[in-house]
This record gives C-alpha cells, sequence and structure tokens, in this order.
C-alpha cells in the first residue's frame, strides 16, 4: 500500500503548488480511510520541504519514481520516502530515506539503540540507519518482486535538523551506519546525499519499480530460507528428541493444509524443560525453508532476543531479527496474512496491547485470525501476572469463533531437572500449588540445596558458573534502584548487595557476560534455562506451620505483574485473594524450574527455610 505515488517532477510540482503535508493528508485519508496526528503532519511538512530541496537536482531523472509511507505488508512498518529508477548499468534500484526531525540524541552502551525526546520524554529508540537497513532487509528477504525482478534495495537516513555531534554519528554506530549511510544537516551534507541519491538513480523509471515493489507477494526468499536453515546445523541444542520429533511433524502437517477456507489452530502443552522453544524454533526455520511466511512469536522479549542470538550466534541485530516478534504487533493485520504464527509462551499473552495496554481487543483473537494456522505453546503454570489470559480454553474459543479446526498435543518427555518429573511434582506439592504423591524430594535425582545466607548460595552458584550458565534469580520484593543510579544496591539482606539485572543487558541477561554479578527476575528469566539456578524467596512468600503464605503488599509497589490487586482486593476480596496467591506461587515456581540440574535456595525467612529443608530426603547429602 502505498499513500502517495508519483514521479520526481510531480512532488516538486505538487510542493510548489500546495502545502505539501495537505497533499500527502488528503491521499491518506482516501487510501487508508483513517486521520493522521498533528505531530505527523508537521513532521510531513518539515521533511518533505527538505527532500523537495535534495531532489531540486537536474542531475536527478524528472521521471524517477517517488512514494511517500510505502506500507511493508505483513508488518506495521512504513517507509517513509522511496525512490525509483535504474542505476548507469540499467539495475532497478529503490532508495529507502528514513526521515527524522531530531536535533539531539544520546549515546547508549546498547546495539543500535539511542535516547531522544520522543511524545514529551526522553525514551530509548532504534538507531535511524538500523530502522531504514532492517526495512530493506525486510523487502529483501520477504518482497517476492526484489528477488525475482532484481531490484536492488538502498537504505540511508536524513536527519535535517542535526548538526553532526559525534553522538548520533559516533563508531559505536558505524556497524549500521556503514549498511545505511546517515545525512545530517547542512549544505555540505545535502550534497552528499544527493551524490549518494544520484549514484543509484541515474535514470528514471516512471513508477515502473515502485508499482513492481507495492504488488511484490509476501514470501521468504530462498537465500534467506536457506541462510536460516544452514544456522541450526552443528548446533545440538536445536535437535529434536522423542516426542518433539513427533509433534514438530504434525505441526508442520497442519501448517502446510491450513488455508483461509480451513484454518487450523494447535495448542501443543508442555511444563518446564520439555523443549518448547527449541520446538517452536525448528518449526521457524523448516516452514520458512518450505517458503511458507511463518514468525516466531511472543509476549516476553527474553526468550525471543536469546534464541535469536543463540541461532545466529552473535547477539548484534541481524536479517533475521524479521523472523521475531512480540505479540502486539498484530492489532492491525489483514485476516489470514501469515501462513503460520508460532506462539511460544502463549500463557503470557494480554488482552489489550500497546505501551499503555490500550491498543487491540485481544491478542488471542488478534494472533487467530492473523494466521491460516496458529500453533500456540502453552503452560497455564507460568502465569505470572493478573493480566496474563494466556488459557487452553480463551485459544479454543477464539479457534471456534474463527471457524478453525483444533489439535492439542501434550509435550511430556523432561529435559530440564534432570529429566526429573518427581522435582517438579514435589515443588508444586511443596508450594502448595496442587497435592501430588511426592512429599519428599530425593535430592540424588535433582540438587537441591537450601542456604543459610544470600552470599553462600550466590558463592555456590558462582562456583557452578561453567560455561556462563548458572545464574542467580529472586522475587520481586526489592525496589529497582540501580535503574537511576548505577551505583545503587537494589537486593539488601544484612551484608548481601546485589543489584538487579542491568538495563543495558536488557533481555540478554541470562546470556550476558558478567550477569552472575546481579540477580535475575521473572521477566528476564522465564521461557529459559541454565544448568544451575539460584532463587531467593523473598517475604511474598513464608510458611508458617506449614502452611504457604502468600502476601501481595510484600512485592516491591513498582511491580507490575500484579498491578490492580488493591483496586480488585475491594471490589472482589475472595477471587483476588486467589488470583494474586497464584500469581506468587507461579512466580517462584518458574523461577525454581530453570535449573536443568540443581536449584539452590535462601529464603529471607528462616521458618520458610526450614519448612523446605524438611521436605528433602534426609538421606542425601545436603
Amino acid at each position: 500500500m502505498i499513500v502517495y505515488a508519483a514521479t520526481k517532477q510531480q512532488f516538486l510540482k505538487d510542493n510548489d503548488n500546495d502545502d505539501i503535508e495537505e497533499v500527502i493528508l488528503r491521499h491518506y485519508k482516501e487510501v487508508t480511510g483513517k486521520n493522521v496526528g498533528t505531530s505527523e503532519i508537521r513532521s510531513w511538512q518539515g521533511s518533505l520541504t527538505y527532500m523537495a530541496k535534495v531532489l531540486r537536482d537536474e542531475g536527478l531523472p524528472s521521471d524517477a519514481g517517488l512514494a511517500i509511507e510505502l506500507h511493508i505488508p505483513q508488518s506495521s512498518k512504513r517507509i517513509d520516502f522511496l525512490l525509483t529508477g535504474r542505476d548507469e548499468n540499467q539495475a532497478k534500484k529503490a532508495v529507502l530515506i528514513e526521515l527524522k526531525q531530531w536535533s539531539k540524541a544520546i549515546a547508549t552502551t546498547k546495539d543500535a539503540i539511542v535516547k531522544t525526546a520522543l511524545g514529551g520524554g526522553l525514551i530509548e529508540t532504534i538507531h535511524p540507519s538500523y530502522q531504514v537497513w532492517s526495512y530493506a532487509a525486510l523487502l529483501e528477504g520477504f518482497n517476492e518482486a526484489v528477488y525475482d525482478k532484481s531490484i536492488e534495495i538502498r537504505p540511508c537516513a536524513y536527519l535535517h535538523n542535526y548538526v553532526s555531534d559525534g553522538i548520533i554519528d559516533s563508531a559505536h554506530y558505524e556497524a549500521h551506519i556503514s549498511k545505511a549511510p546517515l545525512f545530517l544537516k547542512g549544505p555540505e551534507e545535502l550534497s552528499k546525499l544527493r551524490s549518494f541519491l544520484k549514484k543509484h538513480i541515474r535514470h528514471g523509471d516512471n513508477k515502473e519499480v515502485l508499482y513492481e515493489l507495492s504488488e511484490g507477494k509476501i514470501r521468504p526468499s530462498k537465500a534467506l530460507a536457506e541462510a536460516l536453515g544452514g544456522l541450526m546445523k552443528g548446533k545440538p541444542e536445536f535437535v529434536l528428541i522423542d516426542d518433539q520429533k513427533a509433534i514438530f511433524e504434525s505441526a508442520l502437517a497442519a501448517a502446510s493444509e491450513a488455508s483461509d477456507q480451513a484454518p487450523k489452530v494447535m495448542i501443543i502443552e508442555g511444563g518446564p524443560g520439555t523443549g518448547k522453544t527449541v520446538l517452536a524454533i525448528n518449526l521457524l526455520v523448516k516452514l520458512t525453508e518450505l517458503k511458507l511466511m511463518s514468525k516466531y512469536v511472543s509476549k516476553n522479549a527474553a526468550p525471543r532476543k536469546v534464541y535469536e542470538s543463540k541461532l545466529v550466534g552473535t547477539i548484534k541485530r541481524s536479517h533475521f531479527s524479521n523472523f521475531f516478534s512480540g505479540s502486539g504487533a498484530f492489532i492491525d493485520t489483514a485476516p489470514n496474512t501469515f501462513d503460520a504464527l508460532i506462539v511460544d509462551e502463549a500463557h503470557r499473552l494480554n488482552e489489550k496491547s500497546g505501551l499503555y495496554g490500550n491498543l487491540g481487543e485481544n491478542q488471542i483473537k488478534e494472533l487467530i485470525e492473523s494466521a491460516k494456522c496458529s500453533i500456540f505453546f502453552i503452560d497455564e503454570d507460568q502465569r505470572v501476572t493478573l493480566s496474563d489470559i494466556g488459557s487452553k480454553q480463551a485459544i479454543r474459543a477464539f479457534a471456534k469463533a474463527k471457524g478453525a479446526v483444533v489439535e492439542e498435543h501434550v509435550l511430556s518427555s523432561q529435559f530440564r531437572c534432570s529429566g526429573s518429573d518427581g522435582y517438579l511434582a514435589w515443588l508444586d506439592d511443596a508450594l502448595d500449588i496442587r497435592a501430588t504423591a511426592n512429599p519428599t524430594l530425593d535430592t540424588q535425582d535433582y540438587e537441591f540445596k537450601v542456604f543459610g545466607s544470600p552470599q553462600a548460595m550466590h558463592d555456590a552458584i558462582n562456583d557452578k558458573n561453567h560455561g556462563n550458565k548458572a545464574r542467580v534469580v529472586a522475587g520481586y520484593c526489592w525496589p529497582w534502584l540501580s535503574k537511576k543510579d548505577p551505583t545503587a544496591a537494589d537486593i539488601v539482606i544484612g551484608g548481601y548487595k546485589r543489584q538487579w539485572n542491568l538495563d543495558q543487558d536488557g533481555s540478554l541477561w541470562i546470556i550476558a557476560e558478567n550477569s552472575i554479578e546481579q540477580v535475575g527476575c521473572i521477566h528476564t528469566c522465564q521461557g529459559l534455562e541454565v544448568d544451575y539456578i539460584g532463587v531467593i524467596i523473598g517475604p511474598d512468600l513464608v510458611v508458617r506451620d506449614g502452611k504457604v503464605m502468600t502476601s501481595p503488599d510484600k512485592r516491591d509497589k513498582h511491580d507490575k505483574s500484579i498491578r490492580g490487586w488493591k483496586k480488585m482486593m475491594k471490589e472482589q476480596p475472595t477471587p483476588a485473594k486467589k488470583e494474586t496467591d497464584l500469581i506468587i506461587k507461579n512466580t517462584y515456581r518458574t523461577l525454581m524450574t530453570r535449573g536443568m540440574k540443581g536449584c539452590y535456595l535462601y529464603c529471607t525467612d528462616k521458618e520458610t527455610a526450614q519448612y523446605f529443608e524438611s521436605r528433602l530426603n534426609q538421606h542425601s547429602s545436603h
């Protein structure tokens, strides 16, 4: 979809005869039937006036194709400005230009991330060069016209209000700027941008390339599919075992057979360590090889980022980032746009999307509507916030409403917790989630130790940190002071002082180089695993006379996972108490099942520590 398409000549004419932002607004309303906020209109006015200045050059052909706001199918992304034509060798070219009004930015240590003033505050956002390069990668990887009709894509960014300051154009961002040149404020920069455009657009094409692009079928290119497949070879952590392989074949068949007329929904249930994510990633790779348009979706960023970096072998953003998506990205997606959506950690889905939880209708519904086949990986015992709505019942209801055939499978083989289903059953019993036939734990099957001090526990985890595979996590009962003050200690228990997972490690905390030093939380470890996990149980869960009791008021007041619980307590105290009780127990269950070989425990409450100690088989060593 293109909001405005013209030739260079027509664009300059529109710019001279009219307020260009009014022309674009008129086209935008006609094409989308929607209105636009004043800030967007202002940005058109600012940036397009500058682009007109750039294009007033005889060396740029008057019949070059030009588009404003080209919507990239199957994404919510829009390309600000696009110029098409042919180069001196008659090769088809499309130059993407990301336009920004920025005048200053603050560097961060994160890959491709800067801070700038947006919407009234300083916000972390993507560097413009990376942003436009990622759009180019989307077109190269998924637009059939690009790879079948040999259209070369050249991205660049133009920040016409930004005077070079060594921040936006610093060496830290060089890897991205080298792929998508950055042009800033000033006559010299303007002439550099003109030279860049003239190098690629020597002859006009009267919008031919433009229409080929906008009508190109969307499916993954062979080159991208092969590259993605190649990444898995020789990586043992991606090998499918036992029932994973059987369910994988069923899911492949479902995705291959599903159609607009006969949609399918698959629910794959599995507890911690049954290999849900490994199966999901294998499906993504294989479906892409079959030229089926698929994405790996999760509400939490941590599994997406960690598995992308495991697959790609680097934590830097890559061509493959386009295969990974958050669950809130499907609000405006046309029905059955995707052949398959693979939804990991489906128990974490929310009703609403967006930063303020005010967009869309229901994420489960949106995902099912957006794909011919949607595959949900779920463990209802890992719902850890009050806003988690992912349940098998809700998935079945939305599937039925769409008229989709529902298929259900259970992953039973346990690879976590030394293959010990006994540990999981014991934990459910010990946390009073459900009664099981496992009142005591034999620590010869699974290493479980209770420590008398947090320092001793942390030291023991440190000793186990071979190959960066041991971490300490805790319930969210301490404020995150170090987010604002990097020198502050967060978790203070007597002489033990540690910080929460570092803001700059973000979603990659569990695999970051020195993150053994910090304490992680549910959001940076859920869906992921280590060999040994150390868990600090805070005052939100205590045991009195053998009874497990939870206190939401002992969580830190900024804890978003139980946001709204006080209001719920006033309105419906009984269900509210039941719900918060379950969330707190599920959180510790999830934390205590991250370790494949062992879990070390420290409880801030003595009686609670004694309780866990008493439930271990006495003949074991501890």
